[in-house]
C-alpha cells in the first residue's frame, strides 16, 4: 500500500473513531458497543501508525531509508527561508510538503521543519534532557493516546490439556487519556550567523532548537500539572505514585535512600535510577557506611569511571534533575525519585515540528527570532515502577 493510501485510510479511521467516541460520551452509544468497535478498529489504526511512522527518525531520511521525491528540494528551500525569510518552493518540494502536511494538523502560518533536521533535533534532546534518556519515548500522529491499564497479566504453570486453569486477569483500559500538548521555544540567532555556510547553519539550527525545547520539556516531565493546565503530567504530580517518608526533616540518611530503593518491586528495581537535585547529590556524596566505633566505612556514592556514564549510589545510577525540590525547601516536599522510568513513564512526540521567523521584534539587536513549535506530552503509565522520597514534615 502506498503512503498516500495509508494516510487516507488512517485519517478516515481516526475521524470515524472520534465520531464514535463523541457519540459514546453523549450517551448515544453504550459502553459495550463502543468497546466492541474500539477492539475491532484500534489494531488497524495502530498498525497504520507504525507503517507511516515519523519520517526521518529511522534513518535520517524517509521512513523506508530512502530520500523521498522533493525532500532534498524542500530542505534547500527551507534553509533559504531560514536565511532570507522567503519560501520559494518548486513543484517537487510543493508536492512533498503537501504530503507531509497530511500527517500534521494545525500548521497554519507555520513552516514545517525538514525531516532530517527534525530527526537531528530529536536525537539531540536526550543529551540535554535527562528524563528522555530513561523514559519510554514513542511517536504518534494523533493528538491523544489512551493510557493503558496499570494492572499486569498473571500467569501460572501447567498443561491446559491436563486440566490446569490459567489465572484470570482482566487488564481493562482506563478511561484516562494522554493529551499531546503544545510546546513553543524561542531561539535568537545573530544575522551574521545566518550568513554562514549551510553546514554551519544546520548545526546552529539543531543546537538552538534542541536547547529551546529540552530544558522546558524536562521541567514539564518532572513537575508539570497535567492536561488541565495544557502541560504534561509531571512525575512528582503523579498522585498514584507511592511516597516513602524520610526519618527526619531537613536531612537525608543512608537508610532513607535504601528504603526508597527497596520500596520499588524487584522487577523494576533492577533497572532503577535515582533522580535528585545537585544539592541533594552533594549531601549523598558525604554519606558513608558506619562501621565499628568512630571509624567510617565506604562511601555509597561512587564516581563514574567511564565517560558518558552517571555516578552511582548504592549501586544504582544517580542523575541530577534540578526541578526536584532541595532538602528543606518546604514542609513535607518530594526530594528524590527512584525507579524504572522506561516501565513507568511515557513520553509522546507528535509528528511535525514547525518554525516561524521573527525579524522586526529583534531587529535593533541584530538578531532574528526563531519560534519553534513542537507537540509533546508525558505521563505516568505504571505507578508501581517508581517511588518518591518525601521529606518528613
Amino acid at each position: 500500500m502506498e503512503l498516500e493510501q495509508q494516510i487516507r485510510e488512517f485519517n478516515t479511521l481516526v475521524t470515524e473513531f472520534r465520531t464514535k467516541f463523541e457519540k459514546f460520551e453523549k450517551g448515544l452509544m453504550t459502553k459495550a458497543e463502543f468497546t466492541e468497535y474500539e477492539v475491532k478498529v484500534t489494531p488497524r489504526i495502530d498498525a497504520l501508525e507504525t507503517q507511516i511512522r515519523r519520517p526521518g527518525l529511522v534513518s535520517g531520511d524517509g521512513a523506508d531509508g530512502k530520500t523521498k521525491e522533493g525532500q532534498a528540494e524542500y530542505k534547500a528551500a527551507f534553509m533559504r527561508f531560514f536565511k532570507t525569510g522567503r519560501l520559494d518552493l518548486c513543484d517537487k518540494a510543493e508536492k512533498y510538503v503537501v504530503e507531509r502536511k497530511a500527517l500534521v494538523a494545525d500548521t497554519t502560518g507555520q513552516i514545517l521543519i525538514p525531516e532530517e533536521l527534525e530527526a537531528e533535533i530529536y536525537r539531540s534532546l536526550p543529551k540535554i534532557n535527562v528524563i528522555r534518556q530513561y523514559a519510554l519515548v514513542q511517536n504518534t500522529i494523533r493528538d491523544r493516546r489512551r493510557r493503558r491499564s496499570l494492572t499486569e497479566v498473571t500467569v501460572s504453570w501447567g498443561k491446559l490439556e491436563t486440566g490446569a486453569v490459567p489465572p484470570e486477569s482482566t487488564p481493562v483500559p482506563t478511561e484516562d487519556w494522554q493529551y499531546v500538548e503544545d510546546l513553543n521555544g524561542l531561539a535568537k540567532i545573530g544575522k551574521d550567523e545566518l550568513a554562514d555556510t549551510d553546514t554551519a547553519l544546520e548545526a546552529t539550527v539543531v543546537d538552538s532548537f534542541a536547547r529551546a525545547i529540552a530544558e522546558t520539556e524536562e521541567t514539564g516531565f518532572m513537575v508539570a500539572t497535567g492536561h488541565a493546565s495544557q502541560q504534561p503530567e509531571g512525575i512528582l504530580n503523579g498522585s498514584v505514585i507511592t511516597r516513602v517518608t524520610t526519618a527526619a526533616a531537613d536531612a537525608i540518611a543512608i537508610d532513607d535512600m535504601l528504603n526508597l530503593c527497596y520500596a520499588v518491586p524487584r522487577q523494576y528495581r533492577k533497572n532503577g535510577v535515582f533522580f535528585v537535585p545537585s544539592t541533594t547529590e552533594l549531601a549523598l556524596r558525604k554519606l558513608r557506611v558506619v562501621s565499628a566505633g568512630p571509624v567510617y566505612g565506604e562511601y555509597l556514592w561512587q564516581p563514574s569511571v567511564q565517560a558518558g556514564k552517571p555516578a552511582t549510589f548504592a549501586g544504582y545510577p544517580i542523575e541530577n534533575q534540578e526541578d526536584i525540590p532541595a532538602i528543606g525547601a518546604s514542609l513535607a516536599c518530594d526530594i528524590a525519585v527512584f525507579g524504572d522510568l522506561r516501565a513507568g513513564y511515557r513520553i509522546l512526540d507528535r509528528q511535525g515540528m514547525t518554525l516561524q521567523r521573527l525579524v522586526e521584534v529583534y531587529a535593533t539587536a541584530g538578531l532574528v527570532g526563531i519560534l519553534v513549535g513542537s507537540r509533546v506530552t508525558g505521563g505516568v503509565i505504571r505507578a508501581d515502577a517508581m517511588r518518591i522520597l518525601r521529606e518528613h514534615g
